[in-house]
């Protein structure tokens, strides 16, 4: 154990989270995702018995998100629903990165469905959770923390 981590990122998702670079792609997924077929020798990381809203919290506690993007939040949109709906779960976890100040309402965005699974094509890994609610799936850009140069 450390001091200040979440007990939930395991040595190899702290591992993966560490090389991830400025821009780096991370997929938070559903127990339902196709992780095997889309990761493409990419790692996996299985957080079985975690929920998407622990899994997403213990993720953003470390890994700065990318302000050199428009939207560095991207979740799958829930099939045939109307353009802007978000499942209860979408919302709460778009509503503590909001309250935790990891990002705004506007710099998340939903993406159909097989648009998403592009996407995931160019990810740096996937964590697969145990989240039984469907269309559950998140992309965190990485970001840098900024330091104040030295004169």
């Amino acid at each position: 154990m450390l001091k200040n981590i979440d007990p939930l990122l395991a040595p190899d998702l702290l591992k993966v989270l560490c090389e991830m670079g400025h821009g780096d792609e991370i997929v938070l997924a559903d127990a339902n995702f196709t992780a095997h077929s889309l990761a493409r020798g990419k790692p996996i990381i299985r957080l079985p018995g975690v929920g998407m809203r622990e899994a997403c919290a213990a993720v953003l506690s470390v890994l700065p998100l990318d302000a050199a993007v428009a939207q560095p939040v991207t979740f799958m949109q829930v099939g045939d629903t109307p353009q802007g709906y978000r499942s209860a779960l979408q919302r709460d976890v778009i509503g503590k990165m909001c309250e935790r100040g990891d990002a705004e309402e506007g710099q998340c965005e939903a993406v159909e469905r097989f648009a998403f699974y592009e996407r995931v094509g160019r990810a740096f890994a996937i964590v697969q959770t145990g989240e039984m609610q469907a269309f559950s799936n998140f992309v965190f850009k990485k970001g840098v923390i900024a330091h104040a140069l030295v004169p």
